[in-house]
């Protein structure tokens, strides 16, 4: 006779919905927050329901309303977030199962501005309060060649030390690599596997050191692996998609523009080289006779988007020229950003 086997229990799959939602304030990248149950931040998320929703995005945006009473509006899908364990603790969906699967499909939008949030357990949080060595715009973080790389190094010479040591160097820009600002994921998953983030100790059943104390808030489920997904992909993304002006006011000065760059991507850029990749892309206007006063100097003038040319399907996005600056050709770290 042939033999039978028994079919497993079917999987039980719940699908969230993640928004980042960014914007620049003040020369400080913000990210909308909200607080769970228990007071611990996350991203604003909830399930897809396809009763009420006919599009993942139409849910999402609907969330994000509920939650934050923020509207969405340039939004595009980021990652699927499926590992399982991933969601350890598992991020509770209000009608799920306990031991549901929870499939993450994550969203970045983007806004002109950090808009009024109308909830008590919503709030805009600066990203670098999550990851503070991503911040190198006053020059290299203390925490990252004081006690981070210290950290990393002793983790790379327990088991494993070659590949994990060829891992860091290529994620931090030691010796040759090369500091590269879209690896955020790649720094906070070493860190993670390293045990020296929160969420590491948290979901090891572990208590946090010293270290985890310093290296950024935490955040619920993995919701902070997600920003650092979005972060690295709008940073990509700054030099091939003229997406920057999503984060522009209607009208703005070449400072402001080049600030608010500065701000996304975490370090300072080359003046005269940024103004000079402005003026070629033709992606702005000079308004005439608009000028504001900055801190020092002159009026400035006002420069708008050009729409038309952001309908050419093939408009790149802006040149991205590092300042060099004298410590990059050393130090402990070595993390090069000229």
């Amino acid at each position: 006779m042939p033999q039978s086997f028994s079919k497993p229990a079917p999987a039980s799959v719940a699908i969230a919905l993640n928004a980042v939602l960014a914007a620049v304030e003040n020369e400080s990248p913000k990210v909308l927050c909200v607080k769970s149950e228990d007071g611990r931040l996350g991203l604003p998320y909830g399930p897809f329901n396809p009763a009420l929703h006919r599009t993942f995005e139409i849910g999402l945006r609907d969330w994000v309303e509920q939650q934050a009473h923020v509207s969405l509006g340039y939004i595009e899908q980021l990652y699927t977030f499926g590992d399982k364990g991933r969601e350890a603790p598992a991020a509770a969906l209000k009608g799920g199962a306990a031991d549901d699967r929870v499939v993450s499909v994550g969203y970045l939008a983007l806004a002109p501005e950090a808009a009024r949030v109308n909830a008590e357990e919503a709030g805009w949080r600066d990203w670098y309060e999550f990851f503070p060595w991503e911040d190198w715009r006053n020059g290299p973080p203390a925490i990252l060649e004081d006690e981070i790389l210290p950290a990393l190094g002793k983790w790379t010479s327990a088991r494993d030390e070659s590949a994990r040591r060829a891992r860091v160097g290529l994620a931090f820009g030691l010796e040759d690599a090369g500091w590269e600002e879209e690896r955020a994921l790649d720094r906070y998953e070493l860190m993670y596997e390293a045990g020296l983030v929160v969420e590491a100790a948290r979901d090891r059943g572990a208590r946090g050191s010293p270290l985890t104390a310093k290296t950024g808030e935490s955040m619920i489920s993995d919701h902070r692996r997600i920003l650092a997904t979005a972060i690295g992909r709008l940073r990509g993304k700054l030099k091939y998609r003229p997406i920057i002006f999503e984060l522009m006011p209607p009208l703005f000065t070449l400072l402001a523009l080049q600030r608010t760059v500065e701000a996304i991507v975490g370090f300072r850029l080359h003046k005269q080289n940024f103004r000079r990749s402005v003026a070629q892309s033709g992606l702005v206007v000079r308004t005439k006779g608009s000028a504001v006063q900055e801190t020092g100097g002159r009026p400035a003038a006002l420069f708008r988007v050009n729409r038309e040319a952001l309908k050419d399907r093939a408009a790149k996005g802006l040149a991205i020229p590092r300042m060099k600056r004298a410590s990059d050709s050393g130090g402990p770290a070595a993390a090069k950003q000229g």
